[in-house]
């Protein structure tokens, strides 16, 4: 065992305790608070799980999926949250994300760092099948949250269907059966006033 590889393990791994004090925009289901990225993450790795049977691909790699869910928001530590219906916040986010990824995954050993930001690649190009379903569930929890309080987040940034519709479609790519779930809780929010319906 190399003690300067365990060094590096370990920075690296008190490093990402910065995780639990980024602060998302979607509020955990009592409303009391807005949940943070640690927690995101780690509710992703058990949707991961719990819905990989309706994933589009039948033969997917879900240990792949639960690496790419929990690191995935990591750049996070350094670039920030980048709210999900922020345009201007989107334009700069992939290079302020990459900077990010360069910093944090460069504290680990060489291999483990290589591996960890490929992953994280992957997940944002969305190509293959394991990237495709785990970007299915980042949007659907969201999503889900929202319903759940009763729009929260979407009420206060008036957020519309449309928009929520737009941004979130490639749900469809890694899970036809999440996709049209989520449409029909989308228009059952509308339904009943937790978003407000906007054109197709």
């Amino acid at each position: 065992m190399s003690i300067e590889r365990l060094q590096q393990q370990i920075s690296f791994i008190m490093e990402i305790d910065k995780l639990k004090t980024i602060l998302r925009k979607s509020y955990i289901t009592d409303r009391s608070r807005a949940e943070n990225d640690a927690e995101h993450s780690w509710h992703l790795a058990v949707m991961a799980v719990i819905l990989l049977e309706h994933a589009n691909t039948e033969k997917i790699d879900i240990l792949k999926i639960i690496k790419m869910v929990l690191i995935h928001d990591i750049v996070e530590i350094d670039a920030g949250d980048t709210f999900a219906y922020d345009d201007a916040g989107h334009t700069d986010k992939y290079e302020r994300e990459l900077a990010a990824a360069d910093r944090i995954f460069g504290l680990l050993p060489e291999d483990q760092g290589q591996e960890l930001k490929a992953l994280w690649e992957e997940f944002e190009q969305r190509e293959s099948p394991e990237s495709q379903f785990a970007a299915t569930i980042d949007r659907l929890a969201p999503m889900l949250l929202n319903y759940y309080t009763e729009g929260h987040t979407w009420k206060q940034n008036g957020i519309t269907s449309d928009r929520v519709i737009a941004y979130n479609r490639h749900i469809n790519d890694g899970s036809t059966v999440l996709w049209e779930y989520a449409q029909q809780f989308i228009d059952d929010a509308v339904q009943k006033g937790y978003l407000k319906k906007g054109e197709k």
